[in-house]
């Protein structure tokens, strides 16, 4: 058995445990006694903020996690997605980590290939506003994510 996780929530937080989504009264530590998937509610990303590629991408895979009965459409759509952002990004480090995320996420670890896509949140953000994606290739990207992530 792997060491005990204790996570301290503040009153009316929220937190995703393996699909249940729990809100808290009252200041309150939760211990994990065994392995758990999990999201705190500062790192779960709403629709209408997953406005650049990689946002979308991890919208995608939060799905995985929050919605455990939804997951394997959740995967064919980041199947998809992830495809597309593989031809439309030039940058050496973001095709490098986009393919150890596809790795992460094939194997089960989607929590892991959150992390490791915040972590790209920058140098997409730099791409972006240098113009080394074209317009079009975002736009492309937003129009196949945008509607399924309206559900």
């Amino acid at each position: 058995m792997k060491s005990t996780l204790r996570i301290s929530l503040k009153s009316g937080e929220r937190i995703f445990i393996n699909g249940a989504v729990l809100r808290v009264d009252r200041k309150v530590a939760l211990e994990f006694l065994n392995d758990v998937t999990f999201l705190l509610e500062n790192h779960v990303l709403q629709p209408e903020q997953a406005n650049t590629p990689l946002k979308q991408l991890y919208f995608i895979a939060q799905m995985m996690l929050i919605n455990p009965e939804g997951a394997q459409q959740s995967m064919a759509m980041f199947r998809k997605s992830i495809s597309m952002l593989l031809t439309c990004f030039s940058n050496d480090e973001v095709l490098a980590e986009l393919k150890r995320i596809d790795g992460m996420v094939s194997t089960g670890r989607a929590f892991d290939a959150l992390k490791a896509i915040r972590g790209l949140y920058p140098i997409e953000e730099k791409i972006l506003n240098d113009e080394e994606m074209t317009p079009a290739a975002v736009e492309q990207i937003r129009k196949e994510i945008a509607p399924w992530s309206a559900r």
